[in-house]
């Protein structure tokens, strides 16, 4: 089976999928289908995971200025993507984005996958909604899964993985937010390929994690760590906060931890690592 799955993209997440499953991985840029076709000829692949994406050098900032990478990366590679495999009849594995909507905190339950994105403020959003409800047409009829991650968080350092970011930034937000835990993340795919799963999936950890949550554990371990919290507004950033439901996951049969479980867990691991 490992053989059998291809990963693209060698970033955060995609390296650590790689590593976790076992399989081959490409960092080969795709423009084209021919492109993917010749990937695709070249490991013969039953399932490929996409996760290229772009995100910015620094933050989703950057993508306002990178419009056509951006572009390029989160909405016309999935599709192409998508058309390659629909062809060769082999499953995609999609890692998309749950940062594509507004919350109300007061009014609304946590977002479920049936629910239309509706958070085009930001141009790295529009680009994740664009690909996502192609997919998820495309889904009904052909062998795709999408995975909607949001704010990944890690036991190891990474410039992309939040507890990385919030030792750096010092000045936090405190809002509760759905967050995806890699290593859970991890298992939930495995679960979702072993039942062949299809359409659109929240892979977001049960509850909602407030940063300062996060940082009293780090703080547990590095009392001498200091931070600040601040208002989302003082930001003067755009930026989407939300919670997503993980209640589909649930009923495909994957048992999600809760976020407040993994904290202890993922600090030391990130601490020892």
């Amino acid at each position: 089976m490992k053989k059998e799955i291809l990963v693209l993209g060698k970033g955060f997440i995609g390296s650590r999928l790689q590593e976790s499953l076992g399989c081959n991985i490409s960092d080969r840029k795709l423009y084209s289908l021919n492109n993917a076709y010749e990937e695709i000829d070249r490991f013969n692949p039953k399932i490929i995971i996409n996760c290229i994406g772009y995100t910015g050098e620094r933050n989703v900032d950057d993508c306002e200025s990178q419009q056509d990478k951006t572009l390029q990366a989160n909405t016309f590679l999935p599709i192409i993507l998508a058309e390659a495999a629909l062809r060769k009849n082999i499953k995609l594995i999609h890692i998309g984005s749950g940062c594509i909507y507004h919350f109300d905190y007061k009014k609304q339950k946590p977002i479920t996958e049936k629910e239309l994105p509706d958070f085009f403020e930001l141009f790295y959003s529009r680009t994740k909604i664009y690909s996502d409800k192609a997919l998820e047409i495309l889904s009904e009829k052909f062998n795709i899964l999408v995975l909607r991650i949001r704010i990944p968080l890690d036991n190891r350092p990474n410039p992309r993985n939040i507890l990385t970011k919030l030792l750096n930034y010092k000045k936090i937000i405190d809002i509760p937010n759905s967050i995806t835990y890699v290593p859970d993340l991890i298992e939930a795919l495995r679960h979702l390929m072993k039942i062949d799963a299809r359409g659109i999936y929240n892979a977001v950890n049960k509850g909602a994690l407030r940063y300062p949550e996060l940082m009293e554990v780090y703080k547990k371990y590095v009392p001498n760590f200091q931070y600040e919290t601040i208002k989302p507004s003082e930001l003067n950033l755009v930026r989407t906060n939300l919670i997503l439901s993980t209640k589909k996951l649930e009923k495909a049969g994957f048992k999600i931890r809760d976020i407040h479980e993994v904290l202890e867990e993922c600090v030391k691991n990130y601490i020892s690592y």
